[in-house]
């Protein structure tokens, strides 16, 4: 009976039943998530791995996440060795903000035996993962748009006013710190890997949260943007046909990367990984000469990594961080952050045709959002319901591009300025 006693005790139903319970609460969001990704397939390659990580991390017992040996900001490493559980250690957490929720997973001479989850996190702390989805983006990527119409570059730039006005709006709320406000709005470049990479850094507590924002709305971008896009234009504007681009030498192609590199690396080193990673995938497809490398960063490694990524990032949202009153602010302000993006690239556009000869449909403004190739589709869709004669995808894949390297940049710039 001693026995049987042992192993009832064991069990997760025991644990529930008599533990917190909003744990349960966090498995139902896990479904919702998971119906999200698998019947409306909202973002599915990688919600689908978050809501089955959120769902793992959070069954009592499975022991495969330990938020504790990432706490602080950092990973303690000693603990992954075997080392036992501090006083000293608790109190530094404590020191450093670290919620008593977190502290008392653990007891003083504890050890702590380590997770499949814990190892896998490793790639998305050490920042190793997000990197890599950059390099199979490059590698699918096309930059010839933009390189044929510079300007478009300025659109990409103009939408990444999200991320710094969701910033402003973090901060005056008064739920967040500096580090936070910027790991939140970083959302606003609509490119989740970009905040996954800074919030690892600068506010890793709010991983769970901002992960499943920023791939939600990333989802939701043919919902949100449209009627910003309407409300912002007039109807003589969306018509606005523009003339076909130029072709794109491949020795245009080829240096393109280069100088990217170069150039981003020397203005923002913060920004150097993401920026070096996405043009090596880029290279690899436009130098055509390395066909097996660029298959594989477009492929098997893409996919590999985000299951990795998602399984990581998912496990994050425990119910001690998640269910929270900040996490309720990140959902509201993520809709912020989509919102002035979309807007700030339309604007200029806008701003733009009072100088120009050629004018700009302001449509392909709102694509200076990175969710490629999305955001690109909607200006197309937007433009052809004013003028079935317009063909806007190639034009907005300028911006669209450009919203990618722009929202590398403005992680490596909040990364400086408050990593």
């Amino acid at each position: 009976m001693e026995a049987i006693l042992r192993f009832v005790q064991e069990t997760g139903f025991y644990r529930i039943a008599t533990g917190d319970f909003k744990v349960l609460i966090m498995m139902v969001i896990a479904f919702a998530l998971l119906y999200l990704a698998i019947v409306k397939k909202f973002e599915p390659l990688l919600l689908l791995p978050i809501a089955f990580g959120m769902l793992i991390t959070n069954l009592p017992g499975a022991g495969m996440y330990h938020e504790i040996l990432f706490a602080g900001g950092h990973v303690n490493w000693s603990f992954f060795g075997g080392a036992p559980i501090t006083q000293e250690f608790l109190n530094e957490l404590e020191a450093m903000g670290v919620s008593e929720a977190v502290r008392s997973t653990v007891q003083v001479g504890e050890t702590i035996s380590v997770g499949l989850i814990d190892v896998l996190y490793l790639g998305v702390k050490l920042g190793v993962y997000p990197c890599l989805i950059f390099m199979g983006v490059g590698a699918g990527t096309d930059f010839g748009p933009l390189i044929a119409n510079p300007k478009t570059l300025l659109l990409g730039a103009a939408a990444q006013l999200g991320i710094f006005m969701t910033y402003v709006g973090c901060r005056v709320s008064g739920l967040f710190n500096a580090v936070e406000a910027s790991s939140i709005g970083i959302i606003g470049g609509a490119d989740g890997p970009t905040a996954i990479f800074v919030t690892s850094k600068l506010a890793p507590h709010l991983l769970g949260p901002i992960a499943v924002a920023a791939y939600s709305y990333m989802a939701l971008v043919p919902v949100i943007q449209p009627p910003i896009m309407r409300l912002l234009t007039t109807k003589a504007e969306r018509q606005i046909v523009m003339r076909p681009l130029r072709s794109v030498s491949k020795r245009e192609k080829i240096i393109f990367p280069i100088m990217v590199t170069v150039f981003v690396a020397l203005l923002v080193p913060s920004a150097g990984p993401l920026i070096a990673c996405l043009m090596l995938g880029n290279l690899f497809k436009e130098s055509g000469v390395v066909e097996r490398l660029n298959k594989t960063a477009q492929n098997e490694l893409m996919n590999i990594v985000t299951i990795f990524l998602g399984i990581s990032v998912g496990a994050t949202a425990t119910a001690t961080t998640f269910l929270s009153l900040q996490t309720i602010a990140i959902m509201c302000m993520g809709v912020v952050a989509f919102g002035f993006g979309t807007a700030g690239g339309v604007l200029l556009a806008k701003f733009m045709n009072l100088f120009l000869k050629e004018k700009i449909n302001p449509l392909i403004g709102s694509a200076g959002v990175s969710a490629v190739p999305m955001a690109a589709r909607v200006s197309q869709v937007e433009g052809q319901k004013e003028n079935p004669g317009n063909f806007l995808l190639m034009h907005a894949m300028g911006p669209n591009v450009a919203g990618v390297i722009g929202s590398a940049i403005a992680a490596g710039v909040l990364m400086a300025l408050f990593g």
